[in-house]
């Protein structure tokens, strides 16, 4: 009810009435008369939790995004990385398409209720580190979603120094900021994905993600929360990953993070999709669709992520969500 009502003002401003023009539904209620404009505006909206992401940097012998068909469960993919040198990988792909290839992608995944956004940074960068304007650096690549047509931006920030230093909070708080500025909410997607550790309390010299949130957490979609690479024996039980984390890193688990002010809706749980994918932190998706079973029971809704496809399709998502949200 939120997502309809704040779009009514935005799309009536948009809104041709002509014959025969194309209607839109929207929560269910069709709308006739919408423009080109305002109908980019709905297929583009956020979607509500809960966010079933996948990422993709590794190389799949295609080019282009997945076929709808094989990210079927999916409703977020996210093109891997968008550098402060410019596009790599998966993002670079998206380049070399046409504008018409790129829309005929756009329209396929719309029509399937998949947003497609890019994320930056991974662990190539350091931004904060490596002193990166986070002004400039916003301006940046909001242009280049804009330029490439895509549904919003994935912060995936890895300057682990820069967290053990007290400097990068107000860095990404800076370079938060300027983005939403410039991709407006509900239009724009602006998801972040730090490690579940930089929720722990008093542990961090800046205030951690804790801090991150207080300041700008308003301006975030979700957190595509990474709990991998993070330990061994971290984040590899229920418990561990929803209401207990070690002392290692304590209040980092789903539910924790929510004790400390997070909104369960936003608290998106990232696993690896094979051993391969992480150092350590995998479950298998009959654990984890155990774990997401037990979390909703108790409130949470905020969806999982996964690192990556192809290694995660339609199969794994399926799996996952399956005594939870089934496809």
């Amino acid at each position: 009810m939120v997502l309809f009502t704040s779009w009514m003002a935005i799309i009536a401003s948009a809104l041709v009435y002509t014959k025969g023009v194309t209607s839109v539904a929207i929560n269910g209620t069709r709308f006739a008369g919408l423009s080109d404009e305002a109908r980019d505006i709905v297929a583009r909206a956020t979607p509500a939790a809960p966010h079933w992401v996948v990422y993709q940097d590794a190389w799949d012998g295609t080019t282009g995004p997945p076929a709808v068909s094989n990210l079927k469960g999916y409703n977020v993919y996210t093109l891997s990385f968008l550098l402060l040198a410019g596009a790599w990988d998966q993002a670079y792909t998206w380049t070399t398409l046409t504008a018409a290839q790129r829309a005929t992608v756009k329209s396929q995944y719309a029509a399937a209720g998949i947003k497609l956004i890019v994320s930056v940074f991974g662990s190539t960068d350091v931004p904060t580190t490596t002193g990166a304007d986070p002004i400039a650096t916003a301006n940046t690549f909001a242009a280049w979603v804009k330029q490439y047509n895509l549904d919003g931006i994935d912060v995936d920030y890895e300057d682990f120094g820069a967290f053990q230093s007290g400097k990068a909070e107000a860095w990404l708080m800076s370079f938060t900021r300027q983005l939403r500025s410039q991709l407006p909410q509900g239009t724009y997607i602006i998801s972040h994905a730090p490690v579940a550790p930089w929720f722990t309390p008093n542990r961090w010299p800046g205030g951690g993600y804790l801090n991150v949130h207080s300041s700008v957490g308003s301006l975030i979609d979700w957190y595509n929360i990474q709990f991998y690479n993070q330990g061994a024996s971290e984040y590899t039980t229920c418990t561990g990953l929803l209401t207990a984390s070690s002392s290692a890193w304590p209040q980092s688990s789903v539910f924790q993070i929510a004790a400390s002010g997070v909104p369960l809706s936003k608290i998106v749980i990232g696993k690896p999709a094979t051993t391969s994918d992480a150092s350590n932190g995998f479950m298998s998706t009959s654990t984890l669709a155990t774990c997401l079973q037990q979390a909703k029971n108790q409130g949470w809704n905020g969806g999982a992520m996964v690192w990556q496809y192809p290694h995660a399709g339609a199969a794994w998502i399926q799996s996952v969500r399956s005594l939870s949200w089934p496809v």
